[in-house]
């Protein structure tokens, strides 16, 4: 199988984003949410099968571990109540398309992560979206939007998070949302600059001999760190931590959305191969076609098929590693036969 971790029900039916407007205003207005619409399956099908499916088949994957559309997670917009109920209903559309194409997708949630909240409401989240078979969660390291007032990851905080994690044996992909900081451009530079952040936090600190069996992907190929591993493994060194691939590399992985051969050609020869899991992001944040090509930059697929690798270690990155860091997921394909 080829599985790619990482994708985004970017092109959603109409009534949906039409409700989220709709409870974003009246939020402002100090009124009550309108009620949802009601959305038909052959909606969701027209969405899904002229977008995600489409790629996926034309690509050549199998199956997407798929989460709502990212930049529109945006816990900052709103209180805690709007941020629950968004939530609610984007995890809902997940489960909807998961439930009519279960061999194509595997859902994952977003949380209710509002700025001035504990991680009590995405605990409860977390617990129903796993109960309707959903096999891991976006964990949102800056929940403010792009001013990362919050904890880090490493902080008590999140403690009680983590443990639920860890109790439903899910992984979690480090991801931010939308940026409301004009300074960053949201998938140019917050993204990225989140994703190093946050290696950095975990770096810093030893939140794996509290949690050993905690699992997090940090995506977009682990933001700038592939590329000054040499950094980060001197400033381990003079932090007086362990070398990385005992500190951290049992627990974080990073996966393929790097958008051109070079990159992809780095992250495999500076990252050990079982630290690498296929992904795709699309249809996400660069849908273009790459003139130097002529393939779309987020055809990530052709890029692994011409790595310099081993068939073992190009499976393990296709299917394997997401198999093992997502066992839910693999307890799924087993049952089918897979």
């Amino acid at each position: 199988m080829i599985i790619d971790c990482h994708g985004h029900y970017t092109v959603l039916p109409k009534g949906h984003d039409a409700w989220r407007e709709a409870q974003t205003a009246a939020f402002k207005a100090g009124e009550a949410n309108p009620p949802y619409p009601a959305i038909s399956d052959d909606e969701i099908r027209e969405t899904i099968e002229a977008n995600q499916l489409r790629l996926i088949r034309e690509r050549g994957a199998d199956m997407t571990i798929f989460s709502p559309r990212a930049s529109a997670m945006a816990p900052h917009v709103g209180d805690a109540a709007v941020a629950k109920e968004w939530a609610i209903r984007c995890n809902d559309l997940i489960a909807r398309v998961v439930g009519l194409y279960p061999e194509s997708f595997a859902g994952v949630c977003m949380l209710p992560q509002s700025p001035a909240s504990d991680m009590t409401s995405s605990i409860a989240e977390l617990e129903r979206c796993v109960a309707a078979g959903f096999v891991g969660c976006n964990l949102n390291p800056d929940p403010g939007g792009g001013h990362f007032a919050s904890p880090p990851l490493t902080d008590r905080y999140w403690y009680p998070f983590y443990e639920a994690m860890v109790a439903l044996d899910v992984p979690g992909m480090i991801h931010v949302s939308g940026s409301c900081n004009p300074a960053m451009h949201a998938t140019g530079a917050y993204y990225i600059a989140a994703d190093t952040i946050a290696f950095m936090q975990l770096l810093q600190a030893d939140l794996f001999a509290d949690f050993p069996r905690l699992r997090f992907i940090i995506p977009h190929g682990g933001g700038a760190v592939p590329y000054h591993w040499g950094r980060y493994r001197g400033l381990a060194d003079m932090l007086k931590k362990r070398e990385l691939g005992r500190h951290l590399m049992n627990n974080v992985f990073f996966d393929t959305c790097v958008y051109h051969q070079p990159g992809i050609d780095l992250l495999a020869e500076v990252i050990e191969h079982k630290n690498i899991l296929f992904g795709s992001e699309m249809v996400g944040a660069v849908r273009g076609i790459d003139p130097q090509t002529g393939h779309y930059f987020d055809d990530t697929k052709r890029y692994v098929d011409a790595l310099d690798i081993s068939d073992e270690a190009r499976t393990a990155i296709f299917s394997g590693n997401a198999r093992t860091v997502f066992p839910r997921l693999d307890a799924q394909l087993e049952a089918r036969g897979l």
